[in-house]
């Protein structure tokens, strides 16, 4: 009779399928039902529809900020031709008479017999002039010439300097520039820099304006002239402005202005996209 070995001596039996014995069955893989897919695609969808809304404000802030940037480059190159220039801020528009022609200079680009175009009062006074004026969010045309940036205008009631159209004077010469002009409100008379508008997001219903106008109409005499010089309220519904004093902010609500004409601010200002910034010149007249 053979001897038995002890129970911790056997080798353990071999587990089924190996040795040629037979593979255990394998359960087939189950995948998602039509009533899995689409709830799956349900969810992504609403998770994109809630993400791109997110994405776009992020975006849309982003670009606000930028032109708050531009702003405060330009009321610095602003304030530092009034101190090169004895307080006397830049030029809103010139009109010079030349042997060549009329040469308008504006407070951002001058332009030339010929629609030629230059940089204007500003140049100089800030790092890359024409990316500095031109709003990364205004995409519509400017309408002023050939200006190749704009989105930005000017406080040219109380701030800039309007010309008037080069005249001959008494003795046959040409009165032009800054001797035939209406003088912004001299810098001695200012006394609220903080609340006063310098430069901002310009825009009427034909697309960019680069002269802001104040709403009480008590300089330029034209309503026409003065509702095609509102602010865009272009950055998630609010118009940035750079004041007086240099410091950048956004204005939230527009203002149809004195008047309360729904015409005419829809017709020539394109409200509520456009529009004042206060309903009187108290954002405007720094006296």
């Amino acid at each position: 009779m053979d001897r038995l070995t002890p129970q911790h001596g056997r080798r353990p039996p071999a587990p089924s399928g190996a040795g040629g014995g037979a593979a255990p069955q394998c359960r087939p893989r189950r995948g998602l039902t039509l009533v899995e897919t689409i709830v799956a695609v349900a969810i992504a969808a609403l998770l994109l529809g809630l993400l791109l809304p997110m994405l776009g404000r992020v975006r849309a802030q982003a670009r606000s900020a930028e032109c708050q940037g531009n702003l405060r480059q330009l009321a610095v190159a602003a304030g530092t031709y009034a101190t090169i220039h004895r307080d006397r801020f830049p030029p809103a528009i010139l009109y010079f008479a030349t042997p060549g022609g009329l040469v308008t200079q504006c407070w951002d680009f001058t332009h030339r017999p010929g629609g030629d175009v230059a940089a204007g009062a500003l140049r100089g006074l800030t790092d890359r002039p024409e990316q500095v004026q031109q709003c990364p969010c205004c995409e519509r045309p400017s309408t002023f010439g050939n200006d190749p940036a704009t989105g930005y205008n000017y406080n040219t009631t109380f701030i800039g300097a309007e010309g008037r159209w080069p005249v001959l004077d008494d003795s046959g010469r040409w009165l032009d520039g800054w001797n035939n002009a209406r003088l912004g409100v001299p810098t001695a008379a200012h006394r609220r820099p903080s609340t006063t508008a310098l430069l901002g997001d310009g825009g009427w219903s034909g697309g960019a304006n680069k002269f802001m106008r104040a709403p009480g109409n008590t300089v330029e005499h034209e309503w026409g002239l003065v509702y095609a010089g509102a602010q865009a309220f272009r950055h998630l519904g609010g118009a940035n402005i750079a004041w007086l004093d240099g410091h950048v902010s956004t204005v939230q609500a527009p203002s149809e202005g004195p008047l309360g004409d729904s015409t005419m601010a829809r017709q020539i200002m394109g409200f509520p996209a456009n529009g004042f910034i206060a309903g009187d010149d108290s954002a405007y007249d720094p006296r």
